[in-house]
């Protein structure tokens, strides 16, 4: 396995730890301490990030058979969309900041990375 595979890997493991230690708090803690408003966005942003995590999976197990450069783009358009959006959605109900344009800039770069993956399968040898 590639050193950037590896990195790959251990990105995906930590965003899958990280999403159920959120999904967590806001099922059993998080209701004492802010309003159901704001546990709903807590969970939006765990949401999305359990489906591009489970997305990026894909694409590591897609690329470990069919390697394509495409595929590194998918991988950081998601990783780069769910620390965006998931966390500025997180920043906002868990520590009462508001980062603004960060939150559309994630769910583009999520949108880019879906259509990046289309790209990357058509594109795509095998």
């Amino acid at each position: 396995m590639q050193r950037i595979d590896k990195l790959w890997w251990c990105v995906v493991a930590l965003s899958g730890a990280l999403m159920v230690m959120l999904g967590a708090y806001a099922a059993h803690g998080l209701a004492a301490r802010t309003s159901a408003a704001m546990v709903n966005i807590v969970e939006t942003g765990v949401r999305y990030q359990a489906w591009h995590t489970l997305a990026m999976l894909a694409v590591l197990a897609w690329r470990s058979h069919y390697p394509h450069p495409g595929q590194q783009v998918v991988l950081a358009l998601w990783a780069l969309g769910v620390l965006a959006f998931a966390g500025s959605l997180y920043l906002m109900a868990l520590a009462g900041l508001s980062v603004g344009i960060v939150t559309p800039i994630g769910g583009l770069l999520l949108m880019a990375g879906w259509l990046a993956l289309g790209v990357t399968a058509l594109l795509s040898r095998s």
